[in-house]
C-alpha cells in the first residue's frame, strides 16, 4: 500500500488552512483584513480632522475653547499718540477679561468694538489677530508656540489719529448727525475720523443681560449710532464734487483760462430735454460766467455744462483718480464704494457733474479730493494705522505712505487751489476763513429724497496751510452734516465752521 498523505485532500496543513499558515481560517483572514482597513480609515480621518480641517474647526462659531482662550488674557491696546484708548478688565466669569474703552464715544468710529457676544468691528476686527495675541508675527518661535499651544500677549495698534483734531471734529459736529474725515495730504495719514451720533463700545463688551440690553437699544435706535458715517455711508456730494469737475475741465483742455467766459447760456437746458439746470444764486444766471466766478458762486449751470463738454469717459476717469468706484479702499478698515456712474446720457452726466443724480461719496473720499488738490494732484492712499507692535514695543509692521493715484497734474492742481481759495475768501465758504492761514474750500448742499423733499446734506471740503508756507498743506478735511435742527441747511452755514475748527486744531499743533 502507498504512503498516506498528511493533511487534507487539498494539501493544506492541519485544520484545512493554507499551506504555511497553520490554524488561520479564511474567516480569520477576512476579519484581520477588515480590522486593518478600519485602522487605516481611522488614521485617514484623524489626519483629515487634525491637519486639513484644523483651521476650519478652530474658527467654527460653535468652538467655545478658542473663545475662552481669547479672553483668558488682556487684549492688546489701540493707541492714539502715546495714550491707550482701550483696555481690559477682569470679569470673574467664564471669560477672564473683557474689553474696556477710554472715551469710547470719541473714538468709536476708529476703534469699532470688541464684544464677547457680538464679535469685532473696525480696527478691533481688522487687527484682531494682533490684539488677541494669535498673530504669528508675535511669536518668538512660531513652530514651538504652535506645538505647545502657548498664547502670546496681545500686540498694540498705533493709529495715525491726532487726539486734538479728533476732539475738534466730534465737538464741532455736536448733536448733529454727520461725519468728518481729516487727512494729511502729503502722506495720507488720517488725523480724525468722526461719526455722530456715536456710541460706547464698552456698553456691550461682555455677556451680561445689561450688555445684551445695550446692544438691542443701539440696534433699534433710529439715529443709527453704530453706523460709521465717515467710512461706511455714502451721500450725494452736491457742489463739493465741482472740484472734481473743474479739475477735469482744466486737465482735459476744455477750459484753458479760468477767467475766460465759458459760453454757458442762461438758462442752460439739460441736453435732450427742455428742463433748465437751476442755479441757487441769481448771480449765476448771467450768461457766459467764467469758471472762476462759477466756482466762487457755486453755479450749477456752468459746471454741469463743463461736465458734458469733458465727456463721460474723461469725467469718470477724473472721479476714479480721486477714489470713486473703488471697491477695495482699505484703511485697513474698508470704506464703502463711492459712486460715479460710467453709463448715462448727457442730461444725467450734467447732473452727476454737480454731485447729484447717482453720484455718491463717503466723507473719506471727499477728503481725498481736497487732499489730492492740496498735494499737487497726487492722491495718497489713506491710512489709519501707523504701526503694529508686540507687547514689549517691538515693531512688527510699519505702514509707509504710498501713492494711490496721480489724479491730475501739478499745474491743474495749482489752478484748482486758486479757485478753492477764492471760494473761501470771496464766495460761499467764508465761514472757513482762518487768520494767519491760507484756506481753500468748496461748499455743497446736496438734495435727496423723493422729489428732493428730504433735508439737504450740508457739505464742506477744504485744505489749509500757514500763510506764506510753500510746503504741502498739512490738513485736508471733508465734513457732512446729514441731519440738523438748523432752520437753514447749507454747506457754508453748517459744515464750514466744523471744518474750520478741525483745520485750526492741526495748524495750532
Amino acid at each position: 500500500m502507498g504512503r498516506r498523505r498528511r493533511g487534507g485532500a487539498d494539501g493544506g496543513g492541519p485544520g484545512g488552512g493554507p499551506q504555511g499558515l497553520p490554524g488561520i481560517s479564511v474567516t480569520g483572514r477576512r476579519a484581520g483584513t477588515f480590522c486593518l482597513l478600519l485602522t487605516v480609515a481611522l488614521c485617514v480621518q484623524a489626519t483629515r480632522v487634525q491637519v486639513f480641517r484644523a483651521d476650519e474647526l478652530n474658527h467654527n462659531s460653535a468652538n467655545q475653547r478658542l473663545v475662552v482662550e481669547r479672553y483668558s488674557q488682556p487684549r492688546g491696546s489701540i493707541r492714539v499718540g502715546a495714550d491707550s484708548v482701550t483696555g481690559s478688565e477682569p470679569t470673574g466669569g467664564r471669560y477672564d477679561y473683557k474689553r474696556t474703552y477710554t472715551d469710547g464715544p470719541l473714538y468709536a468710529a476708529v476703534t469699532g468694538y470688541s464684544s464677547q457676544t457680538y464679535g469685532n468691528s473696525q480696527l478691533e476686527g481688522t487687527e484682531d489677530a494682533l490684539l488677541s495675541g494669535t498673530d504669528s508675527r508675535l511669536a518668538s518661535w512660531a513652530v514651538w508656540d504652535a506645538v505647545a499651544r502657548r498664547q502670546n500677549p496681545g500686540g498694540d495698534v498705533r493709529t495715525t489719529i491726532d487726539r486734538a483734531v479728533q476732539e475738534a471734529a466730534v465737538r464741532g459736529l455736536g448733536r448733529q448727525q454727520g461725519a468728518v474725515a481729516a487727512v494729511e495730504p502729503a502722506t495720507g495719514r488720517i488725523l480724525a475720523l468722526a461719526s455722530t451720533p456715536s456710541y460706547d463700545p464698552g456698553s456691550f463688551a461682555g455677556t451680561s443681560a445689561d450688555d445684551r440690553e445695550a446692544w438691542s437699544r443701539l440696534q433699534s435706535d433710529p439715529d443709527r449710532p453704530m453706523l460709521n458715517r465717515a467710512l461706511r455711508q455714502t451721500y450725494p456730494p452736491g457742489s463739493t464734487f465741482k472740484v472734481v469737475t473743474a479739475a477735469a475741465a482744466l486737465e482735459s483742455g476744455v477750459v484753458a483760462d479760468v477767467d475766460a467766459p465759458t459760453d454757458t447760456p442762461h438758462p442752460y437746458l439739460l441736453p435732450g430735454t427742455s428742463v433748465p439746470l437751476v442755479n441757487d444764486s441769481a448771480a449765476c444766471d448771467e450768461p457766459n460766467q467764467s469758471l472762476a466766478t462759477a466756482m466762487a458762486l457755486s453755479c450749477n449751470s456752468v459746471l454741469g455744462r463743463l461736465g458734458v463738454e469733458v465727456g463721460l469717459r474723461r469725467m469718470a476717469a477724473a472721479a476714479e483718480g480721486f477714489g470713486f468706484n473703488e471697491a477695495g479702499l482699505d484703511t485697513p478698515v474698508r470704506a464703502a464704494r463711492s459712486n460715479f456712474d460710467t453709463r448715462m446720457d448727457e442730461a444725467q452726466l450734467a447732473l452727476s457733474s454737480i454731485g447729484q443724480f447717482d453720484t455718491a461719496a463717503t466723507p473719506l473720499v471727499m477728503a481725498m479730493v481736497a487732499a489730492g488738490i492740496a498735494n499737487n494732484g497726487t492722491v495718497m492712499r489713506p491710512q489709519l494705522v501707523d504701526s503694529l507692535t508686540a507687547a514689549d514695543g517691538t515693531v512688527v509692521h510699519s505702514v509707509r505712505p504710498s501713492v494711490y493715484r496721480q489724479a491730475v497734474g501739478p499745474g491743474t492742481a495749482g489752478q484748482v487751489r486758486r479757485l478753492m481759495v477764492d471760494a473761501v475768501e470771496n464766495g460761499t465758504g467764508r465761514a472757513a476763513r482762518i487768520d494767519g492761514a491760507v484756506v481753500g474750500g468748496k461748499t455743497g448742499t446736496a438734495q435727496h429724497g423723493v422729489d428732493n423733499t428730504g433735508t439737504p446734506y450740508a457739505w464742506f471740503i477744504a485744505w489749509a496751510a500757514p500763510a506764506g508756507s510753500a510746503a504741502v498743506p498739512p490738513v485736508a478735511v471733508a465734513v457732512v452734516v446729514a441731519d440738523s435742527d438748523a432752520t437753514e441747511v447749507t454747506g457754508g452755514g453748517l459744515a464750514a465752521p466744523v471744518a474750520r475748527a478741525v483745520m485750526q486744531a492741526v495748524l495750532s499743533r
